[in-house]
């Protein structure tokens, strides 16, 4: 027979020895709250009498019907239709600077480079409470410097709070703070590139612009992609800054977005059920969407090269 070594079992061990904090806060802090959750969503509360007393609520089987409820719910519907226009706002926009400027950053032509990458990074710093708070103060007339700008140059500009507008407020506290993050991963992305690339382009007479769409575009694609599932999560989870908006605005309701209606229903109306429901459904749907998206890409990057 094989002897084990002394001191195998010891050193198998070690990396459970890492991993075990790690895996505690996961179990504790992610898997058992999203297994309640599921469990949550198939229960609804049972009132029996006038509801008073011990034992006149009890908790039973709902099956799929709070799950049927949530997606005929009209307020629900609403608020996803919302989140798809937001969507459609956000992503391009913001990943269209991120890599205007990533592109910019990277040119041999470019200046301060370092103080530009803070100073585009920075506003993803700030939390998105604060940066709502600044913007939404900005946005009131009778507070904002640019609209009493505007008032001395005789200009009428209507209100970014009115129901036409507030989806674009939103959307550009979201580009604010998104473009840098997204920026940097994408400016990662062209230092990597090889400069052998960009002489050999040179002395072929390219130009920088030619450069940057036929060479660094095309090689930092992933980025790109990477970036934009990300900005995809996170438009489907968009609650902070409507959340933050909403005191100062009668055009926000509660269920403006889908996780301001989990929200509502959780802790207003304290319907967990139904809450749990709506986010199990958000959940599926942010995880669909985003690895069918990466499945997609994948299967035609392999078509391609086929």
């Amino acid at each position: 027979m094989r002897r084990r070594q002394p001191g195998a079992s010891r050193r198998q061990a070690a990396p459970w020895g890492f991993l075990a904090p790690a895996i505690v806060l996961f179990v504790l802090f992610l898997a058992l709250p999203i297994a309640y959750a599921v469990y949550l969503s198939f229960r609804t509360e049972k009132v029996s009498g006038l509801g008073l007393g011990s034992g006149s609520r009890t908790e039973v089987w709902n099956g799929f019907a709070n799950y049927a409820a949530s997606l005929a719910d009209p307020e629900f519907l609403a608020s996803v239709g919302r989140v798809g226009l937001y969507g459609v706002i956000v992503v391009p926009t913001m990943l269209g600077l991120a890599l205007l400027f990533a592109l910019l950053l990277d040119s041999r032509r470019s200046r301060a480079t370092k103080f530009s990458r803070i100073a585009i990074f920075l506003p993803y710093a700030v939390p998105a409470v604060i940066s709502s708070l600044l913007w939404g103060f900005l946005y009131l007339p009778g507070v904002s410097p640019f609209y009493y700008v505007f008032e001395r140059l005789g200009w009428d500009v209507p209100s970014l709070f009115s129901s036409n507008l507030v989806i674009f407020a939103v959307a550009n506290i979201a580009v604010w703070g998104g473009v840098g993050f997204n920026m940097v991963v994408i400016y990662t992305s062209l230092r990597a590139i090889p400069s052998e690339l960009y002489e050999a382009a040179e002395l072929d007479g390219c130009t920088q612009v030619g450069m940057a769409w036929r060479i660094k575009i095309p090689i930092v694609i992933p980025s790109i992609i990477m970036t934009f599932v990300f900005s995809m999560i996170a438009t489907l989870q968009v609650f902070a800054e409507p959340t933050t908006l909403k005191p100062l605005s009668n055009t926000i309701s509660s269920t403006w977005t889908p996780l301001m209606k989990v929200y509502r229903d959780a802790f207003i109306r304290g319907d967990l059920y139904s809450a749990a429901a709506t986010s199990v459904i958000i959940a599926l749907a942010t995880f669909v969407l985003s690895f069918g998206f990466l499945r997609l890409v994948q299967s035609r990057a392999f078509g391609q090269e086929k």
